[in-house]
């Protein structure tokens, strides 16, 4: 069950802060008509968006911009029990399908005599437009609130509490010293600034050094407490990234704006790269809001037509980053179109082959069993039906998938019509690596960042 926390005016200070990022797309615009009521069968075509900003670009500014700030308020800064007496918004730019609002709010003042807290409220675009400014004047909860969600909260909700438990649990321990390699795009770069400045990590930042300047300075970033290295080109910079791993300098490693191919091939050198004795693989974390854990499903990124052997490196590397996510017996799922053994299809025969190295002890730390479709994997209904006796399905933690294109379809589905978040890292390699995409929101970035935390604390034996 989840459980929702607020911040009551005690725990609040000035200069608090809380930031959401969300970009507009087709389904807000439907949302907004079922809950407006605006049904009209017109406003549901391609043309809609243009129809709401040519309502004097009010459902573009005023609804939508403003509904963020009031869902930051509500959910996070203060949170739950806020109740909200005045607001005073300027908008400066309309809003249209695609864009990437960043919506931050800071606490200015506060008053005891009858718990207000005044906040500032600012609403950007990826293009570091300013779309709203102003100040917000709520009444913070006085009570601690601790409810578990109800069914239909939960189901809305639980992608922002899952991440936001998990940044929250790391964020206590001291940060992981990070090599950001090229970080030269104001999306890269303001990652790896959010994740310090959450406490995640201690980030190296390695590019050329002008151009980084000049971004952080076009983009207000205060890069100032953070080492700066100075590199010739991306190639360069991945090199020195990699080296700094090598050396004991940086304990994870963080992707910036060059190509994964040109990060990995400096990974995977074989006299200065960072490889061990097991294959690297992609792991990633998704939160699933009709789901009731976390879903990690590998390898969907980097093993392309992986064999019995390469799957049970990768198998093994997504037990061991459960284990770090404090899953102590993590569920793993065999994926394949079927739930029988198949000598026609090849991921079924394997699948038998690492169940039985499980049941040797050859695999260890985790519940295994295979071949299971994907609907007997996660869904207890379904195996049921197939009279499928099996510890793991319905409540598989780790989907084990058949190769790439499978893996990479089935996060893909998750993402796009399952409104899954997920949080991407690459295992195997002397130092977990942070695999982050431009379309990542906010939070999926520093989950991301989070996940390789405990990843790294795990491997010092901290944990």
């Amino acid at each position: 069950m989840t459980m929702i926390t607020n911040k009551t005016f005690e725990e609040i200070r000035v200069g608090d802060s809380a930031r959401l990022t969300r970009t507009l797309t087709k389904q807000d615009i439907d949302l907004f008509g079922f809950l407006t009521g605006d049904m009209n069968p017109t406003h549901f075509s391609d043309s809609y968006a243009q129809l709401l900003l040519d309502r004097h670009e009010l459902i573009g500014h005023s609804l939508w911009g403003g509904a963020l700030i009031s869902s930051l308020l509500g959910n996070d800064l203060p949170g739950p029990g806020t109740v909200y007496k005045s607001q005073q918004f300027e908008f400066h730019h309309p809003v249209e399908l695609g864009d990437e609002l960043t919506v931050t709010v800071t606490v200015t003042a506060k008053a005891a005599s009858d718990g207000t807290v005044e906040l500032d409220c600012r609403v950007v675009n990826q293009r570091d437009e300013i779309i709203i400014t102003g100040a917000a004047s709520v009444k913070a909860p006085t009570r601690k609130i601790s409810d578990t969600d109800s069914p239909i909260t939960t189901t809305l909700l639980r992608r922002k509490i899952v991440f936001k438990q998990l940044i929250d649990h790391v964020k206590e321990w001291p940060r992981i010293p990070t090599a950001v390699c090229h970080p030269c795009s104001k999306t890269a770069l303001e990652g790896a600034l959010d994740a310090a400045t959450t406490d995640l990590i201690e980030p190296i930042l390695l590019g050329p050094e002008a151009k980084i300047r000049e971004l952080a300075d076009r983009h207000h970033l205060d890069i100032g407490p953070y080492r700066l290295v100075d590199t010739r080109h991306s190639h360069d910079s991945a090199q020195q990234a990699v080296a700094l791993c090598r050396s004991g300098e940086a304990e994870a490693l963080m992707k910036g704006s060059l190509h994964t191919d040109e990060l990995l091939g400096a990974v995977v050198s074989s006299k200065t790269g960072l490889r061990t004795e097991r294959r690297i693989s992609h792991v990633f974390v998704m939160d699933v809001p009709t789901y009731p854990r976390p879903l990690f499903i590998t390898d969907a990124a980097i093993n392309i037509y992986p064999d019995l052997d390469d799957k049970i490196d990768i198998l093994n590397n997504a037990i061991q980053l459960a284990h770090a996510l404090d899953i102590d017996q993590p569920k793993v799922a065999i994926l394949s179109a079927v739930e029988t053994v198949n000598p026609k299809i090849p991921a079924t025969l394997e699948a038998a082959a690492l169940c039985k190295m499980a049941d040797r002890g050859q695999i260890q730390g985790g519940l295994i069993d295979g071949p299971l479709a994907f609907d007997n994997a996660i869904s207890k209904e379904a195996a049921l039906i197939k009279g499928i006796q099996s510890p793991v399905a319905g409540e598989a933690d780790i989907l084990l998938v058949p190769d790439l294109e499978a893996g990479n379809i089935l996060a893909k589905q998750l993402s796009f019509l399952g409104r899954a978040d997920s949080a991407g890292i690459v295992l195997g390699a002397r130092v977990p690596i942070i695999l982050t995409s431009r379309a990542d929101s906010a939070e999926a970035r520093l989950a991301s960042c989070a996940v390789a935390v405990a990843f790294a604390y795990r491997q010092r034996g901290a944990l």
